[in-house]
């Protein structure tokens, strides 16, 4: 209270009549300390009649990308599912909500922890000086982190071992004979999507081979097809594509057919994410497997133990494997 009083330039008392809703204090004035009081991370504890804090029973988990992408990507309703199994057990509720940016996302973090609408909070989509860590850990609102290990301030995360996947993806690739590997990449500024460029650099030049075209995408249909035109118009074209997502392999396997591309003679794709459209796909793609459900289920455990008062550190989940299918071959196969 003193905190708001000395940014408001009241009384704590004034403080005291805004936020509990009593009179006393004109209207415009009520408005500037609840939002001083947001910006500062105030959040009211109910007290049950038992004198117990009141608790929601509630996770949270924001997605500041477009809505249209909870239909299309394969990867977040495996993981929302992983997560709800967890919490259905425990009787716990997901509560789930779209935003445009970060800006959002955090403003959407402080209404739910001053309302008491959430214990925690997953978070998604780590950027490089990403400032919801900044804020969660400011707040005191429980979090966890899908990401990691660098960037993660005082909050615990549960990370994939990224650049270990990618000398692994590769080292197939550089195996069956490829020496011009290219990629359809998520957002630059994921740091995940940063892990997998320098990982893929660094396994070239230890093979001793030119730096791959990446071309950096929103993960959607519209730029993934976008950025498999570009790489195939490249001269000369690369004989094998990596794709941060199934749904980027898919659209650059529709993109290399209608192009006259036979894959995997003419063409060798690889997805990341393993989901029932590799499977799907003719050829059937290979694809970096990872158990998304699974991790999905674990973070949920992981995020109630820290909401419960147990030390939780970051750590990696299980490594993913590579899935080899009918989408690889020796370039001319």
């Amino acid at each position: 209270m003193a905190d708001i009083a000395r940014e408001a330039g009241v009384s704590k008392g004034a403080v005291s009549y805004a936020l509990n809703g009593r009179t006393g204090v004109s209207e415009s004035t009520r408005r500037r300390i609840v939002r001083i009081a947001d910006e500062l991370g105030w959040r009211p504890y109910g007290i049950t009649r038992a004198g117990q804090l009141t608790r929601a029973d509630a996770v949270g988990l924001v997605l500041a990308r477009p809505a249209r992408f909870l239909a299309l990507e394969p990867f977040l309703m495996k993981l929302v599912s992983g997560v709800e199994s967890e919490l259905a057990r425990r009787k716990v509720a997901l509560r789930l909500q779209v935003v445009r940016d970060h800006r959002e996302e955090i403003g959407t973090y402080r209404h739910w922890w001053t309302r008491t609408h959430v214990d925690g909070v997953l978070v998604l989509d780590l950027t490089a000086a990403d400032e919801r860590v900044t804020e969660l850990a400011r707040c005191g609102l429980p979090a966890l982190v899908l990401g990691g290990p660098e960037g993660l301030g005082p909050l615990p995360g549960l990370w994939s071992d990224d650049a270990t996947t990618m000398r692994t993806v590769v080292d197939h690739l550089v195996t069956l004979g490829h020496r011009r590997i290219a990629r359809i990449a998520g957002p630059a500024r994921l740091r995940h999507t940063a892990t997998r460029t320098a990982a893929m650099t660094h396994a070239l030049q230890w093979h001793r081979l030119p730096p791959g075209a990446v071309i950096n995408t929103d993960y959607g249909g519209d730029e993934g097809a976008a950025a498999a035109r570009r790489l195939l118009d490249r001269r000369p074209r690369p004989t094998a594509i990596i794709c941060d997502s199934d749904v980027l392999a898919v659209v650059a396997l529709g993109v290399a057919t209608r192009a006259g591309l036979d894959v995997p003679g003419g063409l060798s794709l690889v997805a990341w994410d393993d989901s029932a459209l590799c499977e799907l796909a003719r050829p059937a793609l290979t694809a970096v497997s990872r158990d998304v459900a699974a991790y999905g289920a674990q973070a949920a455990r992981l995020l109630l133990q820290h909401i419960g008062g147990q030390p939780v550190s970051t750590r990696p989940e299980n490594l993913p494997s590579l899935v080899v299918r009918q989408s690889t071959a020796r370039p001319g196969a």
